[in-house]
């Protein structure tokens, strides 16, 4: 599949835990990415119940532009991201895999889905068959064309069997200017076994905008509320401020240079930000026109890693 660059990650449109936004906005976004040229979508049946796929279902059937739409089944536990030693059959079970996808299929107005995935991984359940006899049920039966999984937060090398086996055709994986660590092992297996790779939060949920302030508030429902919480915009804000000066004279905006930092690795098919307002789509968009980092630009980027985990 010839996925375009820039893909759109339709999490913020189930209109759940992104607050701030409406259906009308959201699908006028849609709208203007496909009409823009993005025609890789990547949603899932847990953002809000299936109802960021009903949205995307109602534009993808608008649509003369061929769309790919990538979902995932959420854990049957609703535990993420997996704990270690759970056993696939309480997760990702034969029967509950299969229903999941008919309810996708449903919920999108679809017969087949271009990309399933499981919502998390747990390198645990490599050898365990109940996951894996659900895909090649889906794949012969053509309710399915490809296959990945969304890695665990900040485990890029619990992938790395995975991707080895071939019995992936994608992983989705975190990957920004902060969290660099999939570079070390995971993409370049990546790119040995021909598995394609869809970076997620490029932006750290926001922090690399450079739209946040200390004193910047979110509603307490809003998943940014968990995520900057207990004081944590007071770390990110002078981090992300270092960044922007180190790379001012860079071409584009703050945003627009992170995903150009994602861009530039070879590994990555595409990157999935959430783009909720025409505005977002437009910037987001022409990052495609800059191009590449070079290598001197790429350096710079290189040194403001940061490790830490606010998922945990």
């Amino acid at each position: 599949m010839e996925v375009s660059e820039i893909g759109y990650g339709a999490w913020g449109i189930g209109g759940k835990q992104w607050l701030g936004g409406d259906d009308d906005t959201s699908l006028g976004a849609l709208r203007r990415a496909i009409d823009s040229g993005v025609n890789f979508i990547d949603t899932a049946l847990a953002y809000n119940e299936g109802h960021s796929e009903t949205l995307i279902g109602k534009v993808i059937r608008e649509t003369k532009s061929k769309v790919y739409v990538a979902t995932k089944i959420p854990p049957k536990n609703r535990i993420w991201p997996a704990k270690p030693g759970v056993p696939v059959v309480d997760v990702f079970p034969y029967e509950y895999v299969i229903e999941s996808t008919e309810t996708s299929l449903k919920n999108l107005g679809v017969e087949q889905l271009d990309l399933q995935q499981l919502h998390v991984w747990n390198p645990i359940w490599f050898l365990q068959d109940e996951w894996r006899r659900a895909v090649e049920k889906l794949k012969s039966s053509g309710k399915i064309r490809a296959f990945g999984v969304s890695i665990n937060d900040h485990q890029p090398e619990s992938a790395l069997d995975l991707v080895a086996s071939k019995m992936v055709d994608t992983v989705q994986v975190i990957y920004n200017i902060f969290e660099q660590s999939p570079e070390r092992w995971l993409f370049p297996a990546c790119i040995e076994h021909g598995v394609g790779v869809l970076a997620r939060v490029p932006l750290d949920e926001g922090a690399l905008t450079g739209t946040l302030r200390t004193d910047t508030k979110f509603e307490a429902e809003d998943f940014r509320a968990w995520y900057f919480r207990d004081g944590r915009l007071d770390e990110v804000v002078p981090r992300v401020a270092e960044l922007e000066a180190a790379t001012q004279a860079m071409a584009g905006t703050l945003a627009q240079r992170a995903l150009r930092f994602c861009l530039t690795h070879p590994a990555v098919s595409t990157v999935i930000p959430g783009m909720r307002k025409n505005s977002s789509v437009d910037l987001n968009c022409a990052v495609s026109d800059l191009g590449p980092l070079n290598p001197s630009e790429l350096a710079v980027m290189r040194r403001h890693v940061w490790l830490k985990n606010y998922y945990a």
